[in-house]
């Protein structure tokens, strides 16, 4: 199918998509519509906002194939989510061993007994797709490569990755092995909206890794496997892979303004098919939606009074981001309400849920979040108590005096 006729198509099929029906469309029908209209030359495609995780389109979205070195998106996403926890650190030692050495297809040339920091073998999976790489820190977390990719498993299953079965860290192909460009979406956004600093490493086009041998250091060449990031305008990553029975996949993520794209190609039959269909999925984007985004989490909404606490009211703050796809030349900006407590009783906890801020777009519903206090207020005293008690009573007394002073002078004219 040719390009301008592939554009056609999207217009056409944004001319029948309002903003509010963007919003508010069930996810499952507006997968079946776009499927009835979109076409790339890959096997399956489809193209996700992460931060709502509203599918624009997609193709054959659900169909369970070989996702060749994609497959390294989890195994990333285990790897950012055990350095978060603590479990490891980016100068960590990873001995390889020689499963890892042993490993085909896309490599960087590790040998079995070799030492690699965790944030070198982290550099050669993103930009060089190294399987040894891979292997090496899948055993390193996991202590074998079976036990992580049990680990694998199990957190696609978290995710809700229900086309999925991992049958090793790399992506190499084996019976079993697969997933879907749905469920590809799921992990990317993960890793993406979780750990945005991956984009550090994905947007570099050439690096090395050096290796200590018994004759000296040796350099490798690392050159981004991705060309869409000297190719596309915006392209921030995120993963190829190739296999003779996957074709040529991707999972390919690119920012314009404040708006994230994930665009997942799989089996395509060239590598620049590939690319052609990510660049036209990205456009069609791109051209056609924005993300219109409440106020950032933390932000103090207003304040709410306190009844006989130290403190006589308390701010409260948006408790996270709320963030809406729209068709462009809609507003950018979300209205809201506050729909909160009158008054709270001392003690109240840092925190605490007081209410709910509802998101509204083109006057219908489309979010809401937790209204929460930003501060503790303990119960007042028996002095603090008393002092205003007396306060009060002195303020209402100074009040009354003088307007009866200026109603009997009123009166004695």
């Amino acid at each position: 199918m040719s390009v301008a006729k592939l554009i056609s198509i999207f217009f056409a099929l944004a001319i029948g998509l309002s903003p509010a029906a963007v919003v508010r469309a069930d996810p499952a029908e507006s997968q079946n519509k776009a499927e009835q209209a979109f076409h790339v030359d890959a096997k399956s495609a489809l193209i996700m906002e992460p931060a709502t995780g509203q599918i624009i389109l997609s193709q054959n979205a659900h169909e369970k194939l070989p996702p060749a070195s994609v497959t390294k998106v989890m195994t990333l996403l285990l790897i950012y989510e055990a350095i978060r926890d603590g479990k490891i650190k980016w100068d960590d030692t990873v001995t390889v061993s020689q499963h890892a050495a042993s490993m085909g297809g896309s490599q960087v040339f590790l040998s079995d007994g070799e030492k690699q920091s965790v944030k070198e073998l982290v550099k050669s999976i993103v930009i060089a797709s190294g399987n040894d790489a891979a292997v090496a820190m899948a055993e390193f977390i996991g202590g074998s490569e079976e036990a992580f990719v049990g680990l694998m498993n199990k957190r696609a299953q978290e995710l809700g990755m229900n086309d999925t079965h991992f049958v090793n860290a790399c992506g190499l192909d084996a019976d079993g092995h697969v997933t879907s460009a749905y469920d590809i979406a799921l992990m990317s956004r993960e890793l993406v909206n979780n750990f945005p600093e991956v984009f550090d490493i994905s947007t570099i086009w050439m690096d090395k890794i050096i290796h200590q041998t018994p004759k000296g250091e040796q350099e490798t060449g690392l050159t981004n496997t991705n060309k869409l990031i000297k190719q596309y305008h915006g392209a921030t990553g995120l993963k190829t892979g190739s296999t003779s029975q996957a074709l040529f996949c991707i999972a390919a993520t690119a920012k314009r303004d404040n708006m994230n794209l994930i665009a997942v190609i799989m089996a395509a039959p060239t590598p620049d098919i590939r690319i052609l269909d990510a660049k036209q999925m990205f456009d069609y984007g791109f051209a056609n939606f924005t993300l219109a985004q409440g106020e950032p989490a933390g932000t103090v909404m207003g304040k709410v009074n306190v009844v006989k606490g130290q403190a006589t009211e308390v701010p409260y703050t948006v408790k996270k981001q709320i963030n809406c796809l729209v068709g462009k030349g809609g507003k950018d900006k979300l209205t809201y309400e506050a729909h909160v407590l009158d008054d709270l009783h001392a003690p109240v906890l840092k925190d605490s849920k007081i209410g709910e801020i509802v998101y509204f777009y083109n006057g219908k519903e489309v979010g809401k979040t937790d209204a929460v206090t930003t501060a503790e207020v303990k119960r007042a005293g028996f002095w603090l108590t008393f002092h205003r008690v007396i306060e009060g009573g002195i303020g209402v007394g100074a009040a009354g005096a003088g307007e009866k002073d200026k109603a009997g002078g009123s009166e004695g004219h």
